[in-house]
């Protein structure tokens, strides 16, 4: 039988905060999953307690992904009438055409950037052939989100720091709801002498100005973990120093191994949204050096957790950062870390999601 919610999620294509939330939504509540696509490198969902329906919808043409969902959503006829509908990702919502008479939740991530703040940095990478297609499918694509994302009942997002964007971006009032950490899966091992670097090897995420903090500073150790496209330059910017270890792609328990051993965490993107590392980090009993900007304001605790970096000579700070953020000041600080990060547990989100269905 199929549950009383539905999950809608864009799509399943890598191990992302997004991804994991949705898996939370559908354990938790519990909920059925339709989804555009599922691919070879995001989670097993076989074990999901619900129906699983996946549209088979990503297009193999590059640029087309969020007209390829959209359609897929907009033109699936759902077998099934849920009385409840919670809406994730960018394209999804366009679905809430065939759910005219359910209770329709949209937990919004962000306003698409490339609609809205970011359009003009998009543009200005293009050609002129890819620029004139990049404005029809903005035409064609944004009329339609935001007709939908005003017939949802409730607006929902991740931080304060988005709940302000999709005001200026949609002129609409959402409701924050902090993502989950399952603060059971990360746990304090040991007090290891290395810091480590979790995030994606990704221009935004930064990791080169950690790496040039620890050239400088050879008597501390690095290690950078995870993988992506920037995976090459970085290790070329590293060189052979000594101090400075990759990983490559980990296992879940390699992971864990790692955060639950490392004496610290380095998580300095620019503009994010939320930032689940930190968090994760935390509740491993482990501090952050974190950027002052973004969603990470609001999970970090200045001091009791860990220590922000500002992005004015954000190689200095860094530095500095590590010099201050000593083992003895690590294992002080282990209690206040796991305590904040209980503000951002399941049981939390599923309480707070709950109140809203």
């Amino acid at each position: 039988m199929p549950h009383q919610i539905q999950i809608i999620h864009d799509l399943f294509q890598i191990k992302g905060g997004g991804e994991r939330l949705v898996m939370t939504l559908c354990e938790g509540l519990p909920a059925d999953l339709l989804t555009a696509h599922i691919g070879e490198h995001t989670f097993d969902l076989t074990q999901l307690p619900g129906r699983i329906t996946d549209l088979d919808a990503l297009s193999d043409i590059h640029g087309i992904k969020t007209w390829s969902l959209a359609r897929a959503f907009r033109s699936h006829q759902p077998s099934h009438q849920h009385p409840k509908i919670i809406y994730s990702g960018v394209a999804s919502p366009l679905a809430i055409t065939h759910h005219r008479h359910a209770r329709n939740v949209f937990y919004c991530h962000t306003p698409p950037r490339f609609i809205y703040d970011k359009r003009t940095t998009f543009e200005q990478a293009m050609n002129p052939i890819k620029r004139w297609a990049f404005k029809r499918l903005i035409n064609w694509f944004q009329p339609q989100y935001e007709q939908a994302v005003r017939q949802m009942d409730v607006l929902l997002t991740n931080s304060e720091y988005v709940r302000q964007r999709i005001q200026g971006a949609l002129q609409l009032q959402a409701q924050v709801v902090y993502p989950p950490c399952d603060t059971n899966h990360f746990k304090w091992l040991s007090q290891g002498d290395f810091y480590l670097s979790l995030a994606r090897h990704d221009s935004l995420k930064r990791i080169d100005a950690i790496i040039r903090a620890f050239l400088r500073m050879p008597d501390k150790q690095l290690v950078v973990a995870s993988g992506g496209a920037e995976t090459e330059p970085l290790k070329q910017l590293a060189g052979n120093a000594p101090n400075i270890h990759f990983t490559g792609w980990l296992s879940e328990t390699q992971l864990l191994k790692l955060l639950g051993q490392c004496l610290a965490t380095i998580y300095v993107p620019l503009d994010e949204d939320f930032g689940m590392t930190p968090v994760e980090s935390m509740s491993a009993g482990k501090p952050v050096i974190a950027a002052d900007h973004g969603g990470l304001l609001e999970t970090m605790l200045e001091g009791e957790t860990g220590y922000l970096v500002s992005n004015e000579n954000l190689d200095e700070q860094i530095m500095a950062a590590v010099q201050r953020l000593s083992g003895k000041h690590a294992m002080a600080m282990r209690s206040a870390c796991e305590a904040r990060a209980q503000a951002f547990s399941h049981t939390t989100f599923l309480k707070k999601i709950k109140e809203y269905l």
